[in-house]
């Protein structure tokens, strides 16, 4: 790790456009150390039968039909950057394209901004279920970052093999919701399209903001509903100790999560998992399911709160 080389790859950044990707991606990776993925063979075969258990037991618990992503992946933290900074790029390219002529001094900043986000995140993430939204290539991937799950494991004093399997169990929760929804991809799609499209256009389209968070609250909140019933233990103590962890952040990184929405994505897990807790206490887990059937079906913003008036709506399809 080198803050030296990362400062020179980002006053270095060149182009013509108002991000230089490949200086945003050598900062990052200047910044962040990798760590290892060097594991014994029990490891390995520990994350595939995590992840294969994890299968069988949402497949049983709510009835989804859907298939592992052909990518699953045990990554460093600079595999991590390697696969997302892609991400990054399809997202933005609209506020790219919109820029005819950008400064020097925008392109600097713009890609120091977009390495420190990176950076950051690639210290933090410890699995990730990734659709590859706006990629030309429609498969999904599967990542666990195993230097972060292993810190974290050691920082919150829990054995790394059920954390692991946590972690595991979390991430199929999420590629189950996208393997019975093939729409879904499309519908986020579409959402982060339009708004990004509007922003570059020097507006903020609170409705599709909106849509977006509402559907990511489903997403969020489904997958929480899920793993309360899937994994064969119980996490009320990892789930803590967690929390703890978050409010014991020095107030850097508290910035940091905020500015990067991960505040935000906290409040979803707590409200989807509260519209989908009382769904399941009026009717059963696969009448939650039914959420997954088409655009339609997803809670609007108001149901959210109200989730009898969902359950009215869906009762009448």
């Amino acid at each position: 790790m080198s803050l030296f080389r990362s400062v020179r790859a980002v006053t270095g950044a060149s182009g013509e456009g108002a991000v230089d990707w490949a200086a945003v991606t050598d900062a990052a990776k200047a910044s962040t150390s990798p760590g290892s993925v060097e594991m014994p063979v029990a490891e390995q075969q520990g994350y595939a039968t995590d992840v294969a258990d994890a299968r069988d037991r949402v497949r049983e618990v709510t009835a989804l039909q859907f298939s592992l992503p052909d990518r699953v992946e045990i990554q460093n933290r600079h595999h991590w950057i390697d696969a997302n900074v892609e991400t990054f790029r399809r997202v933005m390219a609209p506020l790219e394209q919109q820029a005819e002529t950008v400064p020097s001094i925008a392109r600097v900043a713009n890609t120091g901004s977009m390495a420190i986000s990176l950076s950051f995140l690639g210290e933090h993430v410890l699995g990730q279920y990734d659709p590859l939204l706006l990629a030309d290539n429609p498969d999904h991937a599967l990542y666990f970052v195993r230097p972060n799950i292993r810190k974290v494991a050691t920082t919150l004093d829990v054995p790394y093999d059920r954390f692991r399997r946590w972690i595991a169990f979390h991430e199929v929760t999420h590629a189950a919701e996208f393997g019975a929804a093939p729409w879904l991809s499309s519908h986020l799609e579409a959402s982060v399209e339009e708004a990004v499209q509007n922003l570059s256009h020097g507006t903020v389209d609170r409705e599709s903001l909106g849509e977006l968070d509402t559907t990511m609250t489903a997403v969020e909140g489904y997958a929480e509903l899920v793993m309360d019933r899937a994994f064969d233990d119980k996490y009320a103590d990892l789930r803590h100790k967690l929390e703890q962890r978050r409010q014991g952040r020095g107030p850097l990184e508290q910035l940091m999560r905020r500015l990067l929405g991960l505040s935000v994505k906290r409040r979803q897990y707590e409200r989807g998992k509260e519209f989908f807790d009382q769904v399941v206490a009026e009717r059963d887990i696969a009448f939650a399911g039914r959420v997954w059937e088409s655009p339609e079906t997803l809670p609007a913003d108001e149901e959210l709160d109200e989730p009898t008036t969902w359950i009215a709506r869906m009762e009448t399809r």
